[in-house]
């Protein structure tokens, strides 16, 4: 084991727990310390450890029934853009509609949507209301880990609860559009950093970080980060991506790699709508982010300390587009398009969707009208300016199937960027 050691910090500013957190707190330290203790040398993966934290039974972020998302503090810990405004489905929902027109086309089956990790379904709801027109007898299958998330999707969407479907796993074939937004960034990453001194040739080696039991009575949890030499397709992979520079910290997603090639056995005709905030590999392994990407979300508050609070926050990872889009081209999928958020969503009008919103509120004879349109218009802002959401969050679209162009890449693609 390297003598590397990193001891977590509490951030400052991070809220803190009130006493029934604390305890639940202690239960779920308990639970990493048994995992610990059952592994080798007492060294849990980082990727395991943060599969443990959003997803063990009970008291997984993901599957226990905390709060997740809110606008508004202090409740929740992250907002996402379906919940921001309906406009950012309304908008989607162009693109949705041209990959459910061709794949009725191609093979004469009832439109599907299916939507992996719906949140509290807003989306999903904004896109069958959208959608109705045009696809009458439209299907909308959800994929959800959380049993919490999922009582909140039924209650939400009870009104079209007849269109809806939750299944329990991946269909063994399917036909239609596949829509994840922010699902790859919550799947577990491996962490790994390059070491201090260089090798015997010149190189500085690839180590992963792990979670160790380490009581210490100045940090917030009895658990540290430590390194070990990363071995077989892990090692490999990241020796490709990583930069040899002494002390580098990134993170590798073999996970989502491996679900991306996964819908190559099962997608038959259609495509998935991938949105998520990340960058191309080129920048994703740049010199200058040598800290990595790593990002833990708690009552709104942003930090980089995934051992404070486990089961409490949420951890993510930045997605490396080249990455996924890789793993389309090995699962023998297309690579349809790759584009900003912001470009994706004004090929798609958005724009003429706040106009047309504009037009329906008429707050210019209806004055009580105007704080409804004034909070689609910031949201609208929100989604698209870059230094918000438009430029940090990307779409790729990646299936088979289907003829080009697409809406949602006119005038923005970039997939010469990958």
């Amino acid at each position: 084991m390297s003598v590397y050691t990193v001891t977590p910090q509490l951030p400052s500013g991070l809220p803190r727990l009130e006493p029934e957190l604390t305890a639940t707190l202690q239960v779920h330290i308990e639970q990493v310390r048994h995992h610990i203790e059952a592994q080798p040398e007492g060294f849990l993966p980082f990727d395991e450890f943060m599969q443990l934290c959003l997803y063990a039974p009970q008291w997984g972020y993901y599957t226990a029934g905390s709060t997740k998302f809110a606008q508004e503090l202090p409740s929740g810990d992250f907002t996402t853009a379906p919940q921001l405004s309906p406009l950012f489905g309304q908008t989607l929902a162009g693109q949705v509609a041209q990959i459910l027109t061709q794949c009725q086309q191609a093979t004469g089956r009832t439109p599907v949507i299916l939507e992996f990790g719906a949140g509290t379904g807003a989306l999903a709801e904004t896109l069958i209301v959208t959608l109705g027109e045009q696809f009458p007898d439209l299907q909308y299958c959800i994929l959800e880990p959380s049993p919490n998330l999922q009582h909140r999707q039924r209650e939400r969407l009870a009104r079209v609860s007849s269109q809806v479907r939750w299944l329990d796993r991946l269909p063994e074939q399917f036909v239609g559009c596949v829509v994840a937004n922010e699902v790859l960034d919550a799947m577990p990453v491996h962490l790994l950093r390059r070491a201090d001194m260089p090798n015997e040739e010149g190189q500085h080696a690839i180590q992963e970080l792990g979670v160790t039991h380490a009581p210490n009575a100045h940090a917030p949890v009895p658990f540290a980060l430590q390194a070990r030499p990363a071995q077989g397709q892990l090692k490999t992979v990241a020796e490709r991506r990583l930069p040899d520079l002494a002390g580098y910290v990134s993170e590798v997603n073999l996970q989502a790699e491996a679900w991306i090639r996964s819908l190559g056995t099962w997608l038959h005709t259609g495509a998935a709508l991938l949105i998520d905030y990340g960058f191309p590999q080129h920048e994703y392994y740049h010199p200058q982010r040598h800290e990595g990407t790593l990002m833990c979300h708690f009552r709104h508050h942003a930090h980089d300390q995934p051992l404070v609070y486990p089961g409490l926050q949420d951890i993510t990872a930045h997605i490396d587009f080249t990455a996924m889009a890789d793993a389309a081209l090995a699962a023998r999928l297309e690579v349809y398009g790759y584009s900003s958020q912001a470009l994706f969503l004004l090929d798609c009008g958005l724009t003429h969707h706040l106009e047309t919103l504009y037009q329906q509120l008429d707050p210019e004879h209806h004055p009580e009208r105007m704080p409804h349109w004034i909070h689609n218009a910031q949201a609208s802002q929100t989604l698209l300016q870059e230094s918000e959401m438009g430029e940090l969050f990307k779409v790729l679209m990646v299936g088979k199937g289907l003829e080009p162009p697409f809406m949602g890449f006119r005038s923005g693609d970039r997939r010469d960027r990958l």
